[in-house]
């Protein structure tokens, strides 16, 4: 291929990409495109390329630009499929339950807020993976209120596939910090992490004996480890239909641990 300019008239030339051959002896050639709307400098660069040389640029035209990561995403999702994690959010693929893989994904990959993590979903493949390249901070809120609503039956799915009568189930409490004042549970309390004088909530987690979490609650700032292990096991015989279970507090000397809750539960009694 060549650049050929071709007079015409009163006119600029025509400035043509032409592609020649021989054939039977004679030199044929055909236009392949009209460059002729295309700045010189643009035109002489595709002349040094077809030449085999390098073309002709600014150095300071060219833009760093990161691509999306893409491979910690793909195994992310993967995974949650492997766990059946989306039928849990859900039976139908709707927008809302795309979403929550969303944020459940983000969290595994770089936690933060959720106005934040929408704001930075750009940083991967992920929105366009799932299809919620345009979702907005407010869907998410609305994404996780609809997601309590399922809480229980979650939780009731997985306590039958991990825990039968007479299970062990491991449980721990955590204070979390709060800031503002509008949060119901919110309450100065005992604090595990240290932290006086603010307000807080408290977090119970049980998981089956392989540590595989099965139910999450959230109580007042102010709970006594005892009350929150009175309502978890209540928890477990009311509503996730368990009658009789182990229940172990998660410590680094687990028998000091559960005599020490074995006689405040009396005490508290």
């Amino acid at each position: 291929m060549y650049i050929e300019r071709v007079p015409n008239r009163d006119s600029p030339p025509a400035v043509l990409l032409r592609e020649g051959w021989r054939e039977n002896g004679k030199v044929h050639k055909r236009t392949v495109g009209n460059l002729s709307s295309l700045p010189e400098e643009q035109i002489e660069g595709i002349r040094q390329v077809l030449k085999g040389g390098q073309p002709i640029f600014d150095a300071n035209d060219l833009v760093a630009q990161a691509a999306p990561a893409h491979g910690g995403v793909i195994a992310v999702l993967q995974v949650m499929r492997d766990l059946g994690l989306p039928r849990r959010l859900g039976r139908k693929k709707t927008r809302q339950r795309q979403i929550l893989q969303g944020l459940i994904a983000a969290r595994v990959l770089d936690p933060q807020s959720k106005l934040a993590t929408v704001e930075a979903w750009q940083q991967w493949t992920l929105p366009e993976d799932l299809g919620i390249e345009d979702v907005t901070a407010e869907e998410a809120y609305e994404a996780l209120d609809a997601l309590l609503g399922h809480k229980e039956r979650i939780e009731a799915q997985l306590a039958k596939e991990r825990l039968q009568e007479g299970a062990l189930v491991l449980y721990d409490l955590t204070s979390v910090v709060m800031e503002g004042t509008e949060c119901p549970l919110a309450d100065y309390g005992y604090s595990r992490d240290g932290v006086r004088g603010k307000l807080q909530i408290e977090i119970g987690l049980a998981t089956d004996a392989e540590g595989r979490p099965v139910a999450v609650e959230v109580f007042e700032g102010n709970t006594a480890d005892p009350q929150a292990l009175s309502a978890e096991i209540a928890r477990f015989q009311q509503r996730l239909g368990l009658d009789h279970v182990i229940v172990s507090p998660v410590d680094d000397d687990p028998e000091a641990a559960t005599t020490q809750f074995a006689e405040e539960i009396v005490d508290e009694l």
